[in-house]
């Protein structure tokens, strides 16, 4: 595999995991939004699917977003209400977010994220002592 081929395999996995970041964000910003009238429902975690995807010029597999799709995990039923969106039996609906799954998530997509990075700085760093050996 050449530089450029490695770097690219590099930049789509950090890629991939940088949507993957954005999607934990947002599932941790609305970890607590519950809907705004009784009936409705509450935010609902979104899940990120990545899939292998063939880059048929430099004969490689590439990682992408295939989607991004929500948690179909039940919600969370607390006894409120006083709570504006609470139904006729006082129930409100929470979101199926959990804030240790997500910061757990997050920290391996940062992880993975950090693996490619070094990677690509890698496949740099011999780039340019390849440089510097042609000059000498």
């Amino acid at each position: 595999m050449d530089l450029y081929t490695s770097m690219a395999v590099s930049a789509s996995g950090m890629k991939a995991q940088g949507t993957r970041l954005k999607t934990i964000a947002e599932n941790l910003a609305n970890a607590n939004t519950t809907a705004e009238t009784p009936g409705d429902l509450p935010y609902r975690r979104k899940v990120v699917m990545f899939q292998n995807a063939l880059d048929r010029q430099m004969g490689v597999d590439l990682v992408r977003v295939a989607k991004i799709d929500v948690d179909k995990k039940d919600f969370e039923r607390r006894y409120d209400p006083s709570h504006p969106s609470a139904d006729a039996d006082g129930y409100v609906l929470l979101p199926n977010v959990n804030s240790v799954v997500e910061a757990m998530d997050m920290r391996e997509a940062q992880r993975s994220y950090e693996a490619n990075l070094s990677a690509v700085d890698s496949a740099r760093q011999m780039l340019m002592r390849t440089i510097d050996i042609l000059r000498a």
